[in-house]
């Protein structure tokens, strides 16, 4: 089995890509949803996250905003708050990889916002990156509810740059061609990967 990570830097199309993966039947591991549904009221993070940030927790619900605020200068805490979910997310990743396997899909692409910066790129056989020119990611993130200049330039200063990402991956999407375009790419990239896995097993 084949497994592909998805990724690109905030506002590059990431997750309109990973939709069209799935609409081809492709099994796709979202790490974005996997994390909300942990820290949701009554998932398995609440507790321990309640009780190593007193405070961020109210009733049982997490408060996003308070605890981003709370770990976002400070690195200590970001270490501290990732030693408490990426354990978890790795046994939801392992049920997911167990799951395709016994189903015999050809390859599975584990939607990853920050492959590059984790290192979780070497633990794929091929890497996609959705990409596109500057400006249209800036007016992208900046039309979001909430979003500023400042906060955009620094999570853009927390990421890998477009460029080395695209150096790194085995194919390149351009999402500012238009969805037609973006999902024609999806489709000739997940024959040939099917087409691969075929040849691996012969």
């Amino acid at each position: 089995m084949i497994v592909v990570g998805l990724t690109g830097s905030i506002g590059m199309g990431k997750s309109e890509t990973a939709k069209m993966f799935a609409e081809l039947d492709v099994p796709v591991f979202d790490a974005d949803a996997v994390v909300h549904s942990l820290q949701a009221k009554g998932g398995p993070a609440i507790a321990p996250i309640a009780a190593a940030f007193p405070g961020v927790v109210k009733e049982g619900v997490l408060d996003r905003q308070k605890l981003g605020a709370m770990v976002f200068a400070k690195p200590e805490l970001k270490e501290q708050l990732e030693a408490i979910i990426h354990p978890m997310v790795g046994v939801v990743r392992a049920a997911f990889f167990e799951n395709a396997q016994k189903k015999g899909v050809p390859f599975v692409v584990l939607d990853v916002p920050l492959l590059f910066e984790t290192g979780g790129n070497k633990a794929c056989n091929k890497v996609v990156v959705v990409s596109a020119p500057v400006d249209v990611q800036r007016a992208r993130v900046l039309d979001r509810k909430g979003m500023t200049p400042e906060k955009f330039d620094n999570i853009l200063a927390r990421q890998t740059p477009d460029a080395d990402k695209r150096a790194g991956a085995d194919y390149v999407i351009e999402t500012d061609k238009g969805l037609d375009h973006a999902r024609s790419e999806v489709a000739r990239i997940t024959q040939e990967l099917r087409e691969q896995a075929v040849s691996c097993e012969s």
